[in-house]
């Protein structure tokens, strides 16, 4: 039966979606918040991509940290004035609490706010915004939406090439296997995501390998798991990039050499993981999409 509750869709900035891009999407993006120098900057509003990268390469000691709840439920309690319900899709729940922590608030609004466990950061997080967009047009409730988004959250994969497994180590954000590579120097590590895990996932001796590295377990992930997604065009592939635009360019192209057939997306990652992984860094994901 279709529902014609008004359903307002909030995410975070770990999403790699920016204010002006949320202004178009019709959603509502929570800022993430980061301390330098004793004080509190936004993310896409006091603080800038150009201005983060400046500070990184400075050497100022940054560090993030959730949302606080009084924003989040500032922010739904003026959504609930206008929506019936909201859906809200925060980063994966093993890679920060915010999402265990807005689950339990929301519990205080009468199944109005749904909070999804999607195991998903950066640009799979952001495939899922869409996703939630396609089934709230299909009629769907919130309490839908999120049961969905749920069910598909580990339909995903990231992979990612590190210039420098620094910010990793620093933010504890690896297990001891991914810090292990730290110690080999020359190579170029190639770390995974698979639902909410962060670890190691094979070593390259190049750029040009780590690359490849990346594209080949694209291809078995497709070949396997996301076979019958792909049957059916329900698969979203990404490339996601911290400050090296150009590189991430010619990768895109790389890339569709190998998949012309699927739609592959661009974007920044959100300030959130730089912080974590550095400059120069490159990712290719792999996520189910909602046709």
């Amino acid at each position: 039966m279709s529902s014609l509750k008004k359903i307002a869709i909030v995410t975070d900035s770990n999403s790699g979606i920016t204010q002006e891009r949320a202004k178009e999407l019709g959603i509502y993006v929570i800022p993430m918040p980061f301390q330098m120098n004793d004080s509190t900057y936004l993310e896409g509003i006091t603080l800038s991509q150009e201005e983060f990268y400046d500070r990184l390469v400075d050497g100022t000691d940054i560090s993030t940290s959730q949302p606080s709840i009084e924003d989040v439920l500032s922010m739904w309690d003026t959504l609930l004035e206008e929506n019936d319900e909201i859906v809200h899709i925060p980063m994966s729940s093993g890679l920060s609490g915010s999402m265990e922590t807005a689950k339990a608030f929301s519990r205080e609004y009468n199944d109005r706010v749904f909070v999804v466990d999607n195991k998903r950061i950066s640009v799979t997080q952001y495939q899922s915004v869409l996703d939630s967009l396609v089934l709230r047009e299909q009629g769907k409730t919130g309490k839908e939406i999120c049961e969905i988004l749920e069910k598909d959250s580990l339909e995903a994969s990231i992979y990612v090439m590190v210039d420098t497994l620094k910010y990793l180590k620093k933010g504890g954000r690896i297990t001891p296997a991914a810090a292990a590579l730290g110690t080999l120097l020359r190579l170029k590590p190639v770390l995974q995501i698979q639902g909410d895990k962060l670890d190691a996932f094979a070593k390259a001796r190049t750029v040009k390998q780590a690359k490849s590295i990346m594209i080949q377990a694209i291809k078995q992930d497709i070949e396997g798991r996301f076979a019958k997604y792909l049957e059916k065009g329900q698969l979203s592939l990404a490339i996601a990039y911290t400050n090296n635009y150009e590189e991430a360019f010619e990768f895109k192209k790389e890339v569709e050499e190998q998949f012309g057939n699927i739609e592959i997306e661009m974007g920044q990652l959100s300030l959130s993981v730089a912080c974590h992984i550095g400059s120069g860094a490159l990712a290719l994901a792999v996520s189910k999409k909602i046709i």
